[in-house]
C-alpha cells in the first residue's frame, strides 16, 4: 500500500510538473474590453510585443501596446492610444528589421491612420497622419481592412464598404490609385509577394486579383457558391500561388491556386462553427492556421495537396469564440489569438 501511495504521489507530482511546463507554452493577457484588432511587432529588439485594439460599440476605443516580460511571465502595457471607433485592423510596419527606422504602426476604422511609437518615451504614440481620399464629403465610408506591402513599406492598400480599394503612398500621404474593386462592399485586401499584385474579397462572393501596372482589368479567381460573402483573405508569402479565404457563416477554409482559378485546390472542414480568421505560417509554404466560433485554433498541413486534407495536425481549444488570429513572422514558433477579453499567445 505504501508503494502504491508513493507511485500515486510521484504520478501526481509529474502531472503538476507537466502542467507547469505546459503553461510556459501559453501566456495570457486580460483586458477590460473585448479584443478585435491585433498584430505582432516584427522588430527584433521587441520580442513578444503586440498591438491590440478594443471592440467597444461606441466612439471611444483604445489601442494598447503590450509586451511579455519573460522573467515575470506577465504581459505589460508599454503604451496606448485613444482611437475613434474600434479598429478593423492593426498592423506594424513589416520591414522594421532596420532598427534605425521609425517604430510605426497603422490602424483602420473610419480612416487609415499612421502612428509612431516614441523610442525615448514608448508611452507616447502620436499620430503621424490621417489618410482620407474622400475630401469632398463630410461623411466617410468605413474601412474594413488594409494590407501593408512587405516589399515596399511606403505602400498600403485599403478596402472599404463603398466597393473601392485605395493604394496609398504613406510617405507622400497621397493616394496612388483608387478603384472600384467589387460590386458590393470589399471586406479584405492582401498583397502578393512583390509590389504590384494584390487581391481582394467582398460581399459579392468573389476573389479578385489586380495588377497595379494594368488596372483596366482584374481577374476573378474564385466565386463562392450562391455568391456568399467572402470575409477574409490571406496570401501565402512563401508560395504566392496559394491564397486562403473564408466564407461568411461557414465552418470551412477555402484554399485557392491562382494557376487554376474557379475551383478550390482544397477545402478545410475541421471547425464546428464559422471560421473568423486565417493565417499562413510565415516560415513554411504548406501550413495554415484557422480559428473560429467553435473556440478552436487549428493548424493544417497542406503538403499533400491536391489530395484531400482530412484533419488538422494541431488543435487548441480556447475558453470562448476566437475572433482574431495572427502568426508571428519574427518568432514563427508563436501564434496569437484573441477571444472575449483575452489575448493569448501559443507556442506551436
Amino acid at each position: 500500500r505504501k508503494n502504491t501511495n508513493f507511485k500515486h504521489e510521484v504520478f501526481c507530482s509529474c502531472v503538476i510538473m507537466a502542467t507547469e511546463a505546459k503553461k510556459k507554452e501559453i501566456y495570457t493577457h486580460e483586458t477590460p474590453w473585448p479584443i478585435y484588432g491585433m498584430n505582432w511587432s516584427v522588430r527584433p529588439d521587441y520580442r513578444f510585443r503586440l498591438a491590440i485594439g478594443s471592440f467597444i460599440e461606441e466612439y471611444s476605443n483604445r489601442v494598447e501596446i503590450v509586451q511579455l516580460n519573460e522573467e515575470t511571465e506577465q504581459f505589460m502595457v508599454t503604451g496606448h492610444l485613444d482611437h475613434p471607433y474600434p479598429t478593423t485592423k492593426i498592423q506594424w510596419c513589416p520591414s522594421e528589421n532596420n532598427l534605425t527606422k521609425p517604430d510605426i504602426l497603422a490602424t483602420s476604422g473610419d480612416y487609415l491612420r499612421i502612428w509612431e511609437v516614441d523610442s525615448k518615451n514608448p508611452q507616447s504614440i502620436p499620430m503621424r497622419c490621417l489618410l482620407n481620399n474622400n475630401k469632398n464629403s463630410e461623411f466617410c465610408a468605413p474601412l474594413t481592412s488594409f494590407d501593408w506591402n512587405d516589399t515596399d513599406p511606403s505602400i498600403i492598400g485599403t478596402s472599404s464598404i463603398d466597393t473601392t480599394c485605395t493604394i496609398w503612398n504613406i510617405e507622400t500621404q497621397q493616394a496612388k490609385t483608387q478603384l472600384i474593386a467589387h460590386d458590393k462592399e470589399v471586406f479584405d485586401i492582401a498583397f502578393k509577394k512583390g509590389v504590384d499584385i494584390f487581391a481582394s474579397v467582398g460581399a459579392d462572393g468573389s476573389v479578385r486579383m489586380f495588377d497595379l501596372r494594368s488596372l483596366e482589368h482584374s481577374t476573378i479567381i474564385y466565386e463562392s457558391e450562391e455568391m456568399m460573402p467572402l470575409l477574409r483573405l490571406a496570401w501565402n508569402k512563401q508560395d504566392p500561388n496559394y491564397l486562403a479565404t473564408i466564407v461568411m457563416d461557414l465552418p470551412k477554409v477555402v484554399i485557392l491556386d491562382i494557376r487554376s482559378p474557379s475551383h478550390p485546390v482544397a477545402e478545410l472542414h475541421g471547425h464546428m462553427a464559422c471560421v473568423n480568421a486565417i493565417a499562413w505560417a510565415p516560415h513554411s509554404s504548406c501550413h495554415v492556421c484557422s480559428a473560429g466560433d467553435d473556440s478552436q485554433a487549428l493548424i493544417w498541413d497542406l503538403s499533400h495537396m491536391p489530395k484531400p486534407v482530412e484533419d488538422p495536425i494541431l488543435a487548441y481549444k480556447a475558453e470562448a469564440e476566437i475572433n482574431q488570429l495572427q502568426w508571428s513572422s519574427y518568432q514563427p514558433d508563436w501564434v496569437a489569438i484573441a477571444f472575449a477579453n483575452n489575448l493569448q499567445i501559443l507556442r506551436v
